[in-house]
């Protein structure tokens, strides 16, 4: 039986060609060094031939390319040691030499044995610690020290006692150097208990003026709020000597461009004798009873400090006016001091007192209703003699209040 034979049909037999040598125009590569080479009598058969899996070229042998840094951003930066910088200050500051000295000689070993930088910092805070140790030793030697540390004290207590009549605050006592004046002026903060020539009594901030208005606005502003200001921070008016006045501080052109609104208001003395202790007399130094009789009593001597410039004769309308407006003060005093419980021995002289205001009541009503001029001259004097300048002298020297030389119940 003859063999079988393929079918027609069937796909011929593939054909296996070599594969093609490798091209390398520079030749074969170089041994690897300590790799055996076939021949040797120490190749190896293995299954990656005479130079193992990667190759002619060790991975990590000699020819291998480094691979990267030690990190991704590379070694870190070197720091600067904090003794070393504080080493510098202390030794510029020459309060405290010996402890730069200290810290320099510290950071020194470490700067070398962690790698920091500041190796100079710690060499200047050296040099200078020493200096200055150096010199302070010298000054106590010499006594030069005490001199200075007691020149440097009386100069920095000048310089904080030393301000702007703008930086004075309410209940502060001051100097001048000078005479005083309405612009800002340096003045030194001294005791009340001392001799001074002014004293604080508060202030306010200018509003209304888009531009600088003038001098004259503002002293006359100045003039109107200052009083009332003073008013309430010395309520016991007797207590205020006769050479003290008002005196305030205005901006100038100049510090109102620089957004200057203040005014100071002040009681002073101008070429007098200096005043001696605190003219403050308000809710925080008065008792109960000090405080009624002021607030009722101030009123009518505020009202009767306003009489018109030009007399009855010449603006009849004015003056009767301002008989009326004397008149109601002198009513609601009266009425104040009868609302109040007088304890002690104030009881008393305040009740005469009530007598004496309901006699004056009567006199300046009949001033304020008068007819004519002849009628009105006719009842001034009376009206005054109802109501003098010592009114009360005895309420208030029984209220511990002050009283005016040569009054009954003065000191």
């Amino acid at each position: 039986m003859e063999p079988s034979q393929p079918p027609q049909d069937s796909q011929p037999p593939r054909r296996e060609w070599p594969a093609p040598e490798p091209s390398n125009p520079m030749g074969p590569p170089p041994p690897a060094p300590g790799v055996p080479q076939a021949g040797s009598p120490y190749a190896g058969p293995g299954p990656y031939g005479p130079y193992g899996p990667y190759g002619p070229y060790a991975p990590y042998g000699p020819g291998a390319v480094p691979g990267p840094g030690p990190g991704p951003y590379g070694a870190p930066p070197r720091t600067t040691n904090g003794l070393a910088v504080a080493s510098l200050v202390s030794g510029i500051v020459c309060c405290v030499p010996p402890l730069g000295l200290i810290f320099g000689l510290i950071a020194l070993p470490q700067i070398k044995k962690k790698n920091q930088t500041g190796k100079g910092l710690a060499i200047a805070g050296v040099v200078l610690s020493s200096l200055s140790c150096l010199l302070m030793l010298l000054g106590l030697v010499t006594g030069g020290f005490g001199e200075a540390w007691k020149g440097f004290k009386e100069g920095m207590d000048e310089a904080a006692r030393s301000k702007s009549a703008f930086s004075l605050r309410k209940g502060e006592c001051f100097e001048v150097d000078g005479k005083l004046e309405s612009y800002t002026t340096d003045v030194e903060i001294v005791d009340c208990a001392k001799p001074h020539d002014g004293e604080v009594v508060g202030g306010y901030r200018i509003t209304g003026f888009d531009e600088w208005p003038g001098e004259d606005p503002l002293d006359k502003l100045a003039e109107k709020r200052c009083a009332e200001i003073s008013s309430a921070y010395s309520m016991d008016n007797w207590a205020i000597p006769g050479h003290v006045w008002d005196y305030y501080y205005i901006p100038s052109r100049q510090s109102w461009r620089t957004g200057d609104r203040a005014v100071t208001c002040t009681l002073a003395v101008d070429d007098g004798k200096p005043l001696k202790g605190s003219l403050r007399a308000d809710e925080t130094t008065l008792d109960p009873d000090q405080l009624h009789y002021l607030r009722n009593l101030n009123p009518v001597e505020n009202a009767v400090f306003e009489e018109p410039e030009k007399d009855a004769d010449d603006d009849f309308a004015a003056n009767k006016a301002w008989a009326a407006r004397v008149h109601t003060s002198i009513v609601d005093a009266r009425r104040g001091l009868g609302n109040h419980p007088w304890s002690g021995t104030a009881v008393k002289p305040v009740a005469d007192l009530g007598k004496e205001l309901d006699a004056a009541a009567k006199q300046w009503d009949k001033l304020a209703r008068s007819a004519d001029a002849d009628a009105y001259w006719e009842t001034y004097d009376v009206a005054f003699e109802a109501l003098p300048e010592d009114i009360g002298a005895d309420a208030r020297a029984a209220l511990g209040l002050a009283v005016r030389a040569g009054n009954s119940g003065s000191a």
